[in-house]
């Protein structure tokens, strides 16, 4: 699943985008191992290797040591930075009407940005009763960007009285790849499940609490198994692993 500019399409937020795959990663040359030590601030991207350097287009220092653990095989002695280490970049606006269009609007901010690599990932829940709903708008489906309590209320109190069985959704992950050269690729993850009637466990966030993972026999929410069995399913996980695959053909 993947696209290159020029002829990415918009579609469905799970509905995979077919096209060419490119990448310049297979013509690095010399590994040379990634710098260790403090985190590199703005004065520091002219000193940054642009072939050997991913801008991961978050503030979020755990998604990018996810995002590493994940892709380091296929690219030894490539370093991994978040954009907010960089510096003060401000946020695009994610107008898209998908999770693609809106991982590549922050792709290509951070590439246009650093003029390195990029990689931009967004996510949210998808849910089959509520017509797809809260979408690309899930971070903010109750109004509030990043309400939690009430994104989980509001979608608990639609879904009220619809039986088990039509219950059914998946969280989305759409990962936006962007190489030196610009050449852009697209990958998407899925974990199937239902929405629970209740929220359950307190080790997750966001919609972790209501969701109720297929590979667990529906028994459990995101929000009642360790975080090493999350990661084992999780969208974005399997997102990166197709984007792995990808990368090491």
């Amino acid at each position: 699943m993947c696209s290159t500019r020029g002829r990415f399409a918009r579609g469905g937020a799970n509905k995979p985008h077919e096209g060419p795959f490119c990448t310049v990663f297979h013509r690095v040359g010399a590994v040379v191992p990634p710098p260790k030590g403090d985190s590199v601030t703005r004065a520091d991207i002219k000193a940054l290797d642009p072939a050997r350097t991913v801008v991961v287009a978050t503030g979020n220092a755990h998604k990018v040591t996810e995002i590493e653990a994940i892709l380091a095989p296929v690219m030894p002695g490539v370093r991994f930075v978040a954009l907010g280490e960089l510096g003060d970049f401000p946020d695009p606006v994610e107008d898209g009407e998908t999770f693609f269009d809106n991982a590549l609007i922050k792709a290509r901010a951070a590439h246009e940005a650093t003029g390195m690599a990029a990689l931009a990932d967004d996510s949210g829940l998808v849910v089959d009763a509520l017509d797809g709903r809260p979408g690309v708008y899930s971070a903010r489906y109750a109004g509030t960007h990043g309400d939690d309590a009430a994104n989980n209320a509001k979608v608990l109190s639609e879904l009220e009285g619809v039986p088990d069985e039509q219950r059914t959704g998946r969280f989305v992950c759409a990962l936006a790849f962007i190489n030196e050269a610009g050449d852009e690729t697209t990958v998407e993850g899925t974990v199937e499940g239902r929405i629970g009637h209740e929220l359950r466990g307190s080790e997750g966030f966001g919609y972790d609490p209501m969701f109720m993972p297929e590979e667990f026999g529906f028994e459990r929410s995101l929000a009642e198994v360790s975080q090493d069995e999350k990661n084992s399913i999780s969208h974005r996980g399997n997102a990166l692993r197709i984007l792995r695959a990808k990368l090491a053909e």
